[in-house]
């Protein structure tokens, strides 16, 4: 019975936009890139690096304006930003969008 409370709050969560999780080692080549530049402090490709993430879809917890910031991840064969980010907060928690903020995954190193 507490396994299958636990599968629907995962399912519900996850319905609802709330991040999942996934290994660092998991990500694609590009985005792993992306976090060690952000961990080096840059220099970074995208002008927009480092801007303040809005949250305005409340994908991720509420917090106060500024608290995140978004990274783009170089996607191969694209000319502009595309669609995949690294979101980072204030005390070090890393997030991972590939479909442009609709989804978000909780990077766990």
């Amino acid at each position: 019975m507490r396994a299958l409370a636990l599968a629907c709050l995962l399912a519900c969560g996850a319905a609802l936009g709330f991040a999942s999780q996934i290994d660092a080692k998991s990500l694609p080549a590009e985005a792993q890139q992306t976090i060690a530049l952000i961990k080096a402090g840059g220099p970074f490709p995208y002008s927009r690096d480092g801007v303040v993430f809005n949250n305005r879809e409340r994908h991720l917890p509420r917090k106060a304006r500024g608290y995140y910031h978004e990274y783009t991840v170089k996607t191969p064969g694209v000319r502009d930003r595309g669609s995949r980010r690294i979101i980072t907060g204030r005390e070090g928690e890393l997030y991972y969008t590939d479909d442009h903020y609709r989804t978000f995954k909780q990077i766990v190193e």
